[in-house]
């Protein structure tokens, strides 16, 4: 089992001690969805660290989206909620990267794949390099915004 797993069945339990709702749920919610992508598929497979972090990922990006909608839709204590729960996730997940440091990483692959000035064409080379440099540490449409801008679409 991955270390990750452990740590959240570890806090799971400690959470279930210590009587708090919010956490509780919104671990056995991770939980469950980590266990829905080891059995998806034609083969049931023991998810890797690195797995159980794009889970997690989904799942507090799924909540800020809800989070947003609620607030948009005047629910704003279904907004807490969400947002609560998406600052639990958080606490899981690396240390998320900066404009700066998304725009630094962009313009190192911008020049590792000799993309400047080719404009929208190179947007898939560039991606492909810069992806798995930011995975789970940036969100994807702030990546590719920056993508877009510095070649200059």
């Amino acid at each position: 089992m991955s270390a990750l797993k452990d740590q959240l069945h570890a806090d799971l339990t400690a959470s279930m001690k210590a009587r708090d709702a919010l956490r509780t749920s919104t671990l056995r919610m991770v939980l469950t969805a980590i266990t829905n992508a080891e059995v998806s598929g034609k083969q049931v497979k023991e998810l890797t660290d690195d797995d159980v972090l794009t889970v997690l990922g989904a799942e507090a990006k799924k909540r800020r989206e809800a989070a947003t909608a609620f607030t948009e839709g005047d629910r704003p204590e279904l907004a807490r909620k969400e947002t609560a729960e998406a600052e639990i996730l958080a606490e899981y997940l690396p240390e998320q990267m900066g404009a700066d440091e998304i725009a630094a990483v962009v313009t190192a692959a911008v020049e590792s794949a000799g993309a400047a000035g080719e404009g929208m064409k190179a947007m898939g080379r560039v991606m492909g390099i810069v992806s798995p440099q930011v995975k789970g540490r940036a969100d994807g449409g702030a990546v590719a915004a920056e993508v877009k801008r510095q070649l200059g679409a």
